[in-house]
């Protein structure tokens, strides 16, 4: 019932930017955090940016100062402004929505099918 469509990776230069969209649509669900992660080859899935639902926002301390993590509510979505890029930001990026189910009384977290990254001159 809960759907996360990720758009806006693809190719940068080191020093560029790019802006990563995830909306979350569906029925029957309040989006509460939101959030960020990245997977590199060979590396474990890591938090990069997350943003409550009162706009209180933590960043990876890799990309403290270069990415700004935001959110539309009245969209359900989540942006992730990527600046100053870097090679060792390739990865692929995945979106997490935390999920409030008022049938159920419980949170769950959604997850986006994750969108390539690549940082290459």
């Amino acid at each position: 019932q809960v759907q996360l469509v990720e758009s806006g990776g693809g190719l940068a230069q080191p020093g560029g930017s790019l802006r990563l969209s995830c909306r979350a649509s569906g029925s029957g669900f309040r989006v509460n955090g939101m959030g960020w992660h990245r997977q590199a080859p060979g590396k474990q899935r890591e938090l990069v940016a997350r943003i409550t639902s009162g706009g209180t926002t933590n960043y990876a301390d890799a990309v403290k100062g270069r990415f700004t993590i935001s959110r539309d509510n009245a969209k359900n979505t989540v942006y992730l402004q990527m600046d100053s890029l870097k090679p060792d930001d390739t990865a692929v990026y995945y979106c997490s929505v935390d999920l409030w189910k008022p049938t159920t009384l419980r949170f769950t977290t959604a997850w986006g099918q994750g969108t390539q990254v690549t940082v290459s001159s």
